[in-house]
């Protein structure tokens, strides 16, 4: 095989350009006289959606079938590495029996707001949870020799407008909350491609973001694999090749292939700007072509996979109470198994991480299979809910037929075991959640229940969390997340104690969403303010002292934990130096069981404004009855360290810091003070806490126990984020701006709509809308609707093949010309 060098040597600019997009939704281009064949990608996270026939990045057409594995806002909770190592693993087994080459995923994007439809895809609101998982899972799947694509790079936390919105953030957070796990997974795991998100960042897209994708990705992380766009992510191709974005997927047809020829000719392109892009397409073709040779005619178990998936699903539950001990089930109790989901269970989220399993686990009939004595009541209707966007739900007359069955039921029975939780349409890639509630149907049902029986258990099955009304009216809680195809199976492990639940929130559930920190600031449409800088999820309930339903890192388990003995390895610490912290952890209890170690560092009194504390490192460990075990944790620089911005790097600020030895950020067991040696830069920062003293004014003393603050939760005005952010906050304008000649390729649906050419177009886009859901009901028809206006004029492509990028510029030279400018700019050539 010849190198790859010696490869791009032979190539024609013609050849390299056409390397740099898709042949497909799904494969890479090949250049068959030189050796480099096809391979193909296929979408994850949780399991591989290899479509075999046609083909869509939204989970609307079938794929063969694979095994379903915990979504990861599941498996974020196993706090397990080891665990995600496994299922990465497997997944790649998967993808070498179906000769597919690299796995799209994981996710590591920060749960900025509990109301992100894809949240159920992403693993924590904390970056270095999200880091740590991911690397995991990078590592078991590339281990097998398959590739994955880190996404989405960066700052892409809402699906509304997603392919428009600016998302306006300070580069301090960018650099702790949103770049942190990306930089973690990359220096770590080696990913073999990222994958660039569709929004724009402070004003440029991320497919054409020279800083992201070169500076900061390449140059001081020191990544080596390809960038790829997210599907139909691409804008203007040259400048993405110029600025370090590889690879367009999906392939567009032969348009931008000729638009990177024609920069070069114009010299607004060099080629050997071409010639990285192809070099790092090359090397990724010869690096999957010889696995899937060395792989040829391989095969997995799927019983084995479903078997692991059970295991993940069991370890990745979070028991959220357990009253009197309420939970294992006593054996020999009658059981009245209520709810809709306890026979055909919510399992995973919508969009293009949708799986088609294998089998999928009831937990009915697991239960039974356990020698549960269960009768079964539906409690509600698994079709379609009104109102669910608006979070407005109506009570529909079946419904309440439907709930008193199930109270009757209920009362006859010793414990009453509810499953509930969020609908299938309540969570998908494409559209955001409008609140944090439940379907009245089932939020009613439990109440109705819990009145009928004084033992009712709930567990929930919602990839996010929800409000808990009744919370205080019920025995137990048992959260399962979305726990993939053996979800019923783990279920049913967990309720009769023949595994104890170890799982942990990687996010924290809050009371109320007005309790939330973007609940001013989220979602936007042309543009998104991340006025809460840093603070995002328990770095702000923490240091606010907010009161929250369950805090980051709780669970419980059926057996207890004693936590003793925090010793530090050095009682100062300087730049360049490193401090082990060691505790002693011991099962108390009667059962073996695992427990999530958590520690946390927190500066003592800062001149700058930081996080109350933050989560540095984590351990889970499993221990038998009456065993104990040395738990030890290493901290480093970055471990008590700020992004300084005037000085454009990482900064430590000297002072006492303290250790903190925790089973939740709430729940904090042990702790020891350390002196750090500063490096004096927060003197460059001097005059910040006049210039925005909002995020100052959160901070209460030290210790004191959560407060509730007024309604509304943060509130950070404009003065003090313009102070974060280094600029004047950018105006909400369309994708080209509103001067003359201003429609362009981004422009979007939405703009457009009010011109002649765009009202025509309009009446094409309803009727295929139309075509496409037929008989849809009129809200998820509005969401298809609202896809189409916040989406750019250039996405034409991806939804009708037959039209291409120079239709597409043709159409915004007749927008301009119709609004009496004439065309102008490179977009529009």
């Amino acid at each position: 095989m010849m190198k790859a060098e010696e490869i791009l040597a032979q190539l024609t600019v013609g050849e390299k350009a056409s390397l740099c997009s898709g042949l497909d939704y799904w494969k890479l281009k090949a250049i068959p006289r030189l050796g480099i064949g096809n391979v193909m990608v296929s979408d994850g996270p949780h399991g591989l959606r290899k479509q075999a026939g046609a083909s869509d990045n939204l989970g609307n057409n079938e794929s063969v079938p694979a095994t379903c594995f915990p979504a990861a806002c599941a498996t974020a909770s196993s706090f397990d590495p080891s665990l995600l190592a496994e299922i990465g693993g497997a997944m790649a087994e998967e993808a070498l029996k179906e000769e597919v080459s690299v796995i799209l995923g994981p996710g590591v994007n920060i749960k900025r707001s509990p109301l992100c439809g894809r949240n159920f895809e992403y693993f924590s609101e904390d970056p270095y949870v999200a880091g740590e998982l991911a690397s995991a899972m990078i590592g078991g799947i590339q281990e097998k020799g398959v590739g994955t694509s880190l996404k989405h790079y960066a700052a892409n936390n809402q699906e509304l407008a997603r392919l428009i919105c600016d998302s306006v953030v300070d580069e301090r957070a960018l650099r702790e909350i949103y770049l942190a796990a990306f930089e973690r997974a990359v220096k770590q795991a080696a990913p073999w491609t990222i994958m660039c998100s569709y929004n724009v960042i402070n004003g440029t897209y991320a497919s054409e973001h020279r800083e992201l994708l070169t500076t900061i990705l390449r140059e001081e992380w020191g990544f080596k694999g390809l960038v790829m766009s997210d599907w139909g992510a691409t804008a203007d191709r040259p400048t993405g090749i110029a600025a370090g974005m590889d690879l367009e997927m999906p392939g567009s047809g032969p348009y931008n292939d000729k638009q990177i020829v024609k920069a070069l000719r114009r010299g607004s392109l060099s080629e050997a700007d071409l010639d990285k892009p192809a070099l790092r397409i090359i090397e990724l073709i010869q690096k999957s072509q010889k696995t899937l040779e060395a792989h040829k005619g391989c095969s997995f178990s799927s019983d084995a996979h479903h078997a692991l998936a059970r295991k993940a699903a069991a370890q990745s539950a979070v028991l959220l109470k357990n009253e009197g001990g309420s939970l294992p089930l006593a054996a020999g109790k009658t059981v009245a198994v209520i709810g809709a989901f306890a026979k055909t269970p919510r399992f995973q989220g919508g969009g293009s991480s949708k799986i088609n399993p294998f089998k999928v686990d009831s937990p009915l009939e697991a239960l039974l299979e356990a020698g549960v004595p269960a009768e079964y009541a539906p409690g509600y209707t698994l079709g379609a809910v009104t109102g669910w966007i608006s979070g407005v739900v109506k009570q529909e007359a079946d419904e309440e037929a439907l709930i008193r069955e199930a109270v009757e039921l209920a009362a006859k029975k010793d414990i009453a075991l509810v499953f509930a939780g969020l609908p299938d349409e309540y969570e998908s890639e494409g559209y955001d959640r409008k609140s944090l509630d439940m379907p009245d149907a089932h939020n009613r049902l439990i109440e109705a229940v819990a009145g009928a029986n004084p033992n009712t258990l709930v567990v929930l099955m919602t990839g996010s969390p929800v409000s808990l009304p009744w919370a205080d009216r019920v025995k137990a809680i048992l959260l399962a997340y979305l726990g993939g195809e053996a979800v019923g199976g783990a279920l049913a492990d967990l309720l009769t104690g023949a595994v104890n639940p170890s799982g942990k929130l990687a996010e924290t559930w809050p009371l109320s969403l007005a309790d939330t920190p973007a609940y001013r600031y989220f979602p936007g449409v042309r543009t998104v303010e991340y006025r809460e800088s840093v603070f995002v999820g328990y770095r702000y309930y923490d240091t606010a002292g907010k009161a929250v339903a369950y805090p980051l890192g709780f669970g419980l388990s059926y057996t207890s934990f004693e936590y003793s003995g925090l010793s530090l390895s050095r009682s100062s610490f300087k730049p360049g130096d490193s401090v082990r912290a060691t505790i002693t952890l011991k099962n108390t209890g009667a059962r073996e069981g695992a427990e999530t170690v958590q520690l946390y560092v927190e500066a003592g009194e800062p001149a700058i404004f930081r996080p109350q504390k933050e989560l540095r490192g984590f351990e889970k460990v499993f221990l038998k009855a009456g065993e104990s075990r040395s738990v030890s944790f290493s901290l480093d620089e970055r471990s008590f360290a700020y992004y300084n911005l005037p000085a454009r790097t990482w900064a430590i600020e000297g002072g006492e810091y303290r250790v903190l030895i925790g089973a939740s950020s709430r729940d904090i067991r042990l702790k020891a003070a350390i002196q750090v040696e500063g490096d004096g830069k927060e003197a460059l920062l001097a005059g910040l806490r006049e210039k925005a003293p909002d995020y100052y004014a959160l901070k209460p003393a030290r210790d004191t126990v959560p407060r509730e603050l007024a309604p509304g939760g943060l509130d950070i005005g404009a003065a003090s984020f313009e102070a974060v952010l280094g600029r004047p906050i950018p105006q909400a304008e369309p994708q080209g701006g509103r001067g003359p000649g201003a429609f362009s390729i981004n422009t979007s649906f939405e703009d457009i709509k009010d011109t002649f050419i765009g009202r025509l177009l309009w009446k094409f886009l309803n009727k295929e809308i139309d075509r496409r859901f037929p008989g849809a009901e009129a809200e998820a028809r509005q969401i298809a609707v609202d896809t189409v206006s916040y989406s750019p004029i250039r996405g034409l492509h991806m939804a009708i093949s037959s039209i291409t990028g120079g239709h597409i510029a043709f159409l915004v030279k007749l927008l301009n010309i119709g609004r009496g400018h004439a065309p102008s700019g490179k977009l529009h050539e």
